[in-house]
């Protein structure tokens, strides 16, 4: 599973103008879910994401994560994650898992990540979605289990 965090100040999601998905300071995730991911990978990749340090401390040096600051966690479903870029002009996305296991293991994502965490807001899985955000810092990672 991979992860595409960035820290932000506010964060949301809107799908065909109605508001899906909306957190003030916390992090947004953009989730891509490979063939080989299973439910083990969804648990590291959430304990991963959920204890990433990449939150000022009093010195500002980036020494707290979500679960310090009890930020909003905004988490965007995106398979373009999984494409194979590696040859040629056009993604290849042979390593995605099919959109219903995708679903699946996105879902059994949330519901872990809304057990760990107080302020979890999603978009909606398969959607044509608009993601709007205020990249702090810029503050952007790529975590991957």
């Amino acid at each position: 599973m991979i992860a595409l965090i960035q820290r932000v100040r506010s964060a949301s999601v809107h799908v065909e103008n109605r508001l899906t998905g909306e957190i003030g300071p916390g992090l947004l995730a953009l989730i891509g879910i490979q063939r080989a991911d299973d439910a083990n990978s969804a648990r590291r990749l959430l304990d991963k994401l959920l204890a990433y340090r990449v939150f000022g401390d009093d010195s500002g040096r980036m020494n707290r994560s979500l679960s310090d600051t009890v930020g909003g966690l905004l988490l965007v479903s995106q398979f373009t994650l999984a494409a194979d870029t590696k040859k040629g002009t056009r993604p290849s996305f042979t390593p995605a898992a099919p959109p219903e296991e995708a679903r699946e293991l996105f879902d059994h994502f949330v519901e872990l990540a809304r057990t760990a965490h107080p302020d979890v807001a999603t978009g909606e899985f398969g959607a044509d979605m608009q993601v709007s955000l205020v990249n702090d810092g810029p503050v952007t990672f790529w975590l991957e289990v």
